[in-house]
């Protein structure tokens, strides 16, 4: 990295874009759900197409993830971080100022793209700039604000419906997008990967096999688990993705080198992440509803009163990070699990028809808690269980399988829901949560086995090291 480079760059201005930048991407996956109904009101449209506008932006993202990754790498990491942005920024206003439901759908599919390409990139330039020994701590607030996104997505979208308007859902972006940008330029510094040439095949493959799976899995629940297109986009998504493990197991530059799933670092902590994310999403997704529609608070007040879960992340996943470059990830990711897996349970047990919010507080204090102790460590996990140069390509895939999960999560969780219970009556929700909650608890107790699998801090350095054969390639550009 050349002089000039290296002073544009820092790791406090680093840490800065990134995490607004990934705060922004996280947000917008849940911040439409409690706006729909105002969206309906002014737009029309039936629920088919109000379903869409949070699916739209859910296929694009986790379809084009690694594909955004493996773009950085080749052409460099803070021109396509830009690139994203400003696709995402573009179409945010464009989403604020729609006239009708299918051109918001639409703009919610450029949306996801554009922060396909961002999210990824946010991880590998933060590392870059960032000194080894402080890596930890930096990837506790980078995981503290993308927590505190996912987690409070409905309720930034549920005040600002109710007390400004839909559209600001989006416009909310605009500014933050337009600041982020001068900023990227002048002080993120360029890096590149391994320079290899783009694996067209692999990228057609993966992006076709993860369309099938996530179109399948959004879909399920409102077009029924047997309709043709769900059971096609399945079955075949599924068979691309078998195409795309055996195509790269043979493929001279493959998008994602299968020998990165012989490490039980890497396999362990996206293992851990998808299953973390299956029971997450469905829990919030379900929680969210029972406090508005059961507990009868606005959407503000369901968000506020949600804070000591979702707001956690902000204290402790900092200090998570610096526990992690003091011990190692493996034990604060595995407490951080199997504390929110404890959350969910006692969620499950003291939910009623008419449960006192004291009642509920110790849920979630604990599932915040077990949320924060995850985030940082995790995504320090990820990008050290892999060389330098393919640290793009773990965090593609890593949020590719985050994103997936989270899918899942509320297909599956909807599913036992809705054979479980209903929306008839406060007691018909309880008795589809509950199970559904169940469910999710013992979901993310099995993502704090698997990262018991992951080996210990020493071993997983060892073996990163003897796995680089050459010097890194980082290119400077002016």
């Amino acid at each position: 990295m050349s002089q000039q480079t290296a002073r544009r760059g820092g790791a406090a201005w680093a840490l800065v874009i990134t995490s607004v930048a990934g705060f922004m991407a996280a947000l917008d996956n849940l911040v439409v759900t409690t706006a729909l109904p105002s969206i309906r009101k002014d737009l029309g449209g039936g629920l088919h197409d109000l379903e869409w506008t949070v699916s739209a932006y859910t296929l694009t993202f986790a379809v084009l993830l690694m594909f955004g990754a493996a773009l950085g790498d080749r052409f460099g990491r803070r021109r396509l971080f830009i690139a994203g942005l400003t696709v995402f920024t573009g179409a945010s206003a464009a989403a604020a100022m729609a006239p009708g439901i299918d051109s918001l759908i639409a703009a919610r599919a450029v949306q996801g793209a554009g922060a396909a390409v961002m999210m990824p990139l946010t991880l590998t330039l933060l590392t870059a700039a960032v000194p080894v020994a402080k890596r930890g701590m930096a990837y506790g607030i980078w995981g503290a604000v993308n927590g505190l996104a996912v987690a409070s997505g409905p309720l930034v979208g549920g005040t600002l419906t109710e007390h400004i308007s839909w559209q600001w859902i989006f416009w909310l972006n605009v500014p933050l997008g337009l600041a982020l940008l001068p900023l990227a330029r002048l002080r993120l510094a360029e890096s590149h990967g391994t320079g290899a040439p783009l694996d067209v095949p692999g990228t057609l493959l993966a992006s076709g096999g993860l369309f099938g799976i996530v179109y399948g899995l959004v879909r399920g629940p409102a077009d029924g688990w047997t309709s043709s297109l769900v059971l096609t986009g399945l079955f075949a998504g599924g068979a691309l993705l078998v195409g795309f493990i055996l195509y790269s197991t043979r493929a001279k530059n493959p998008m994602l080198p299968m020998r990165l799933f012989r490490s039980r670092a890497f396999s362990g902590i996206n293992a851990a992440s998808l299953l973390m994310f299956l029971g997450m999403f469905g829990s919030i997704f379900l929680l969210s509803q029972y406090m508005q529609g059961v507990l009868g608070y606005s959407p503000t007040e369901a968000g506020l009163r949600m804070l000591p879960w979702t707001g956690m992340p902000m204290l402790v996943a900092p200090i998570a990070g610096i526990l992690a470059d003091r011990i190692g990830g493996r034990p604060v990711v595995a407490t951080g699990l199997f504390l929110q897996a404890l959350g969910l349970g006692y969620m499950a047990v003291v939910a009623t028809a008419d449960a006192s919010y004291v009642s509920q507080l110790p849920a979630l204090i604990v599932s915040g808690v077990g949320m924060a102790l995850f985030f940082a460590p995790a995504s320090h996990l990820v990008m050290s269980s892999v060389r330098p140069s393919e640290q793009g390509i773990a965090s593609g895939a890593n949020n590719a399988l985050r994103e997936v999960g989270g899918a899942l999560g509320i297909a599956v969780m909807g599913s036992i829901f809705a054979a479980q219970g209903g929306y008839e009556t406060g007691q018909t929700f309880v008795d589809g949560m509950r199970p559904a909650l169940v469910t999710g608890s013992a979901v993310v107790a099995l993502a704090g086995i698997a990262a018991l699998l992951i080996p210990t801090r020493r071993h997983t350095e060892r073996q990163a090291r003897s796995a680089e054969p050459a010097p890194v390639l980082e290119t400077a550009a002016h």
